[in-house]
This record gives structure tokens, C-alpha cells and sequence, in this order.
């Protein structure tokens, strides 16, 4: 019987604290007769995998994270069809079971996708979790058409471009036709254009005035990939009637969302977790998956890698969060090869 190795923690500390990652040795998961078990070859670190450490409380039981993963199926549930032992999949997975950062996973075979043989473990990594928050926002959130070119003429404005979601939901963007603005230091402009950003913005300056510079008035949605407070003014000036406000980043305070009430725009929070922590719709995640796969296959989007780390352990994946928790990251940090303790 292989063992388990997994990456967690029993309480959340600062990210330079030795214990703030350990290494545990753990059961290898039975599959529940929904789920497969999947040996992991692949993960990323993302700002929900920090936040989510960093208000943990002291527990006895190892917390396992991790919301990204590739790697190849080992076991299948009873009630599993559309899957194989030894097929490759991707899957971004849930928080309500323990996550990726172990080498033997259970997932629910709803949330996961079959992933091409050849596709560098880097890039599969990257994927899921950027993937589906920024399609579920920009599609099911904000009402644009999920197909190509559908939304030629129209708009969209993204606050924090050159992260993760920001990156991904730029690509998606301009795949279906929307002409997309986007913030970033100008450092980032160039990245943001490698990424479907047709006007790059410096959000060091007066946004509003650099979208009318560009030639646009209103736009038809906001994507606020930040904290909402300091844009919340700056996205009711620029969106136009009856357009859509979309946000990722939960608020410091109070939101005043009257300033878009006589406009009658509408705020749209996303949060990828929302279906499976409420059993609402969960096998659109597995199937939003394929399509993102297949548009990655036909090079309408990339993975956006910026960092990857050999081998999965407790080194690396400290190394990976501090690089998260900057908040400076463009793109995505990955760890991929073989668990170590």
C-alpha cells in the first residue's frame, strides 16, 4: 500500500514559522462512490490557499489545501462512468475536503476534467482553480455569451489584470469579442497585452480619465479583482446603464452600492467555491474545464506560468505562498514532480 504524503498544518501561522507547513504521512482516501482518487502531479498556490491558512485555528487533525491539481487517476468510485483508472484530469477541487497538497486526492468526479496526454504538468496546474472563477464571473455572473466573438462591441474594464484571474479572464475576454481595458503597474503592460488587453492602464493614475483618453465612455462591465472599496466610485462612473459590476474580493468595510442604483447596474460577487460548498450545479465545474481545455488546445488561452517549483514539499511550497503573499504576483506559481517529506 503506497503512502500518502501531504503538506498542511495544525494551526495558522505566519508563513515564516517552521511549523506553518509540515510534512504528515496520511491514509490513502477510499473513494465515496462519486469520487476517484487521483494521484497528484501538480499544484498551485493561490490567494485563497493564504487566506484560508492565516485564519485557521488550532486543530488536531492536519489541514490539508490546495486548489488547483493535475495528475492521473489510481481508483474509481462504484458509481464512476465517465472516468478511468489512468486517465489524466484536472480539477480545482472544494474546501470542503482536504485538498491537493497531498499525493493521493479525493475528488468528486463532477468537478474534474479529462487533460490532454502531452500538456506540460506546469500549465495544467495553473488552470483550474483561475480558469473557472474567471469564466463563471465574466459568463455566468455578468451575462456575456460563452462563445466566440458573441460579444464584439462591447466592453469590459478589469481592475488587476496582471494576476492569475486577471490573466485568465483577460484571454477569455477577447476570445468571445469583448474589447478589454485593464489596470496593472506599467512594468505589467506588456504582459498585459500578451494576454488580450487591448488598453493597458496605470492604476497609479486617474482611471476614469485614461478610459475616456482611450476613446471609451461607458464600458459594459467592471471586473473588480481587488479590494472593491477604492474602485467601487471609479466602476459606477464608467459602467454603463444596466451593466454589470463583477467582484472576487470580499470587502474590508461597508459597501455603499447606491452609487449605481440610478444607473440600475447590477454588483456581482463570484466565488468559485459557491457551488460545491452549496451543492448547486456542481458538474457545470468538470464541464466548464473542458471547454477551458479545449481553448487552451486551440491556443485561444494560456496558462500564464510565471514560476514553477520541482518537486512538491515543504521547502517549495513555503517558498511559493511567501511569493503569493507579496501580493505582487503576475501570473501563476506552480510545484509540480514528485511528493517528498
Amino acid at each position: 500500500m503506497p503512502k500518502n504524503i501531504a503538506i498542511g498544518f495544525t494551526e495558522g501561522l505566519p508563513i515564516t514559522e517552521p511549523n506553518s507547513f509540515q510534512s504528515f504521512t496520511l491514509p490513502v482516501p477510499t473513494p465515496e462512490p462519486n469520487e476517484v482518487i487521483v494521484q497528484v502531479a501538480g499544484v498551485s498556490v493561490n490567494p485563497v490557499d493564504t487566506k484560508r491558512r492565516q485564519t485557521a485555528p488550532r486543530q488536531t487533525t492536519p489541514q490539508i489545501l490546495g486548489y488547483d491539481a493535475v495528475g492521473t487517476i489510481t481508483q474509481i468510485g462504484s458509481a464512476v462512468t465517465a472516468f478511468h483508472v489512468g486517465d489524466r484530469v484536472i480539477y480545482a477541487g472544494t474546501t470542503r475536503k482536504p485538498g491537493s497538497d497531498q499525493q493521493f486526492q479525493a475528488v468528486d468526479a463532477d468537478l474534474i476534467a479529462l487533460a490532454p496526454k502531452q500538456a506540460p504538468t506546469a500549465d495544467l496546474a495553473a488552470l483550474p482553480l483561475v480558469g473557472l472563477t474567471a469564466w463563471e464571473l465574466l459568463f455566468e455572473k455578468m451575462g456575456f455569451i460563452p462563445e466566440y466573438n458573441a460579444n464584439k462591441g462591447q466592453h469590459l474594464l478589469i481592475i488587476n489584470g496582471a494576476g492569475g484571474v486577471g490573466s485568465m479572464l483577460s484571454q477569455l475576454a477577447r476570445w468571445s469579442g469583448l474589447n478589454v481595458l485593464a489596470t496593472s503597474s506599467p512594468k505589467n503592460h506588456d504582459w498585459l497585452r500578451a494576454h488580450g488587453v487591448a488598453t493597458p492602464l496605470d492604476y497609479h493614475k486617474d482611471l476614469v480619465s485614461q478610459v475616456h483618453h482611450a476613446g471609451v465612455q461607458t464600458v459594459d462591465g467592471v471586473a473588480l479583482l481587488y479590494h472593491p472599496e477604492p474602485y467601487l466610485a471609479t466602476a459606477s462612473q464608467l459602467i454603463r446603464a444596466f451593466g454589470h459590476i463583477g467582484c472576487i474580493v470580499g470587502p474590508q468595510s461597508g459597501l455603499d452600492l447606491g452609487v449605481v442604483k440610478d444607473k440600475a447596474a447590477s454588483f456581482d460577487y463570484e466565488y468559485m467555491f459557491a457551488k460545491t460548498d452549496f451543492d448547486y450545479h456542481v458538474a457545470t465545474q468538470g464541464a466548464i474545464l473542458s471547454k477551458l481545455l479545449t481553448l487552451y488546445q486551440d491556443g485561444q488561452i494560456k496558462a500564464s506560468v510565471t514560476k514553477e517549483f520541482t518537486g512538491i514539499n515543504v521547502a517549495n511550497l513555503k517558498a511559493a505562498t511567501q511569493l503569493v503573499e507579496a501580493g505582487h504576483m503576475v501570473g501563476k506559481v506552480v510545484l509540480t514532480g514528485t511528493f517528498s517529506d
